[in-house]
C-alpha cells in the first residue's frame, strides 16, 4: 500500500510488512480527543498526517502542553504506559485532521526483540519526548510567562509550518496554565513591540519575534 512507502526509509522490510499486516488506519477529525487521562491504551499510534497535541490536565481543568506529535512520529507516553499496562496519564488531541496507524499493544514487546529498527524508533521517540518535557519544566520553573509565551508561539509556528497561528487567547492561556486576561495583555505588548499582529482568534508572527 502507498501509505507504507515512506516507512521503507525508517524500518527494515520485514517490519514494514508486519505494520502493513497488523496496523489499522484511523482518521480523526480536528479537535477530537484521541486519548484521554485514565483511558486504557489499546494501541500504539504512528502519525501519518496531521498534528497531535499531548497535554497534562490539572484537577481544576487547567491544561499544560507537553509536546506535539508530527507525521512519522509516535507518542512516548503511550509507549511507556502500554509497556507497563498503565492507563493513560495524558490527553492527546487532534490539532488538525489526523490520519494514523493503530498498532495493537501486544506487539510492542515482540517487535522490540524482533526488529532492531523498531527498538531504535521507540528509544529515539522516548529520548526526544523526554528532552521536550525537560524544556517544558525549565520554562515553567525558570522563565517568566512572557518568555514562555514567545517560546510557545515559536514552537507552534514550527510544528504547523506557518506564521499564522489559529488560536484564541483563551486556548493559549489554557495550554500555558494561566488566564486569558494575562495572555491578552502579553500579546498586546508583543503587538506594540511590532513582533506580532493580532486578529480575531489568529496571531500573525513577524520576523522580529
Amino acid at each position: 500500500m502507498e501509505v507504507f512507502e515512506h516507512f521503507k526509509t525508517l524500518f527494515e522490510p520485514d517490519l514494514v510488512k508486519a505494520i502493513e499486516d497488523q496496523a489499522t488506519p484511523v482518521s480523526i477529525p480536528e479537535g477530537e480527543t484521541i486519548l484521554d487521562i485514565g483511558q486504557m491504551i489499546r494501541s500504539v499510534p504512528i502519525i501519518l498526517s496531521g498534528l497531535v497535541k499531548v497535554s497534562r490536565i490539572e484537577d481544576d481543568g487547567k491544561e499544560l502542553l507537553l509536546y506535539y506529535v508530527n507525521p512519522n512520529e509516535s507518542c512516548a507516553m503511550t509507549f511507556t504506559c502500554c509497556m507497563q499496562q498503565h492507563v493513560s496519564e495524558i490527553r492527546a488531541t487532534a490539532e488538525e485532521p489526523v490520519t494514523m496507524l493503530a498498532i495493537p499493544i501486544h506487539l510492542m514487546d515482540e517487535w522490540l526483540v524482533k526488529f532492531p529498527t523498531w527498538k531504535n524508533f521507540v528509544m529515539k521517540t522516548i529520548r526526544n519526548r523526554f528532552h521536550e518535557m525537560i524544556q517544558v519544566i525549565d520554562q515553567v520553573a525558570f522563565k517568566k510567562l512572557d518568555e514562555r509565551l514567545v517560546s510557545y508561539l515559536k514552537e507552534k509556528s514550527r510544528v504547523t509550518g506557518s506564521t499564522l497561528i489559529n488560536l484564541s487567547h483563551e486556548q493559549i492561556a489554557s495550554e500555558l496554565a494561566t488566564t486569558r486576561v494575562v495572555i491578552s495583555r502579553l500579546l498586546k505588548a508583543l503587538e506594540n513591540e511590532g513582533k506580532v499582529l493580532l486578529y480575531r482568534n489568529q496571531i500573525k508572527l513577524l520576523r522580529e519575534l
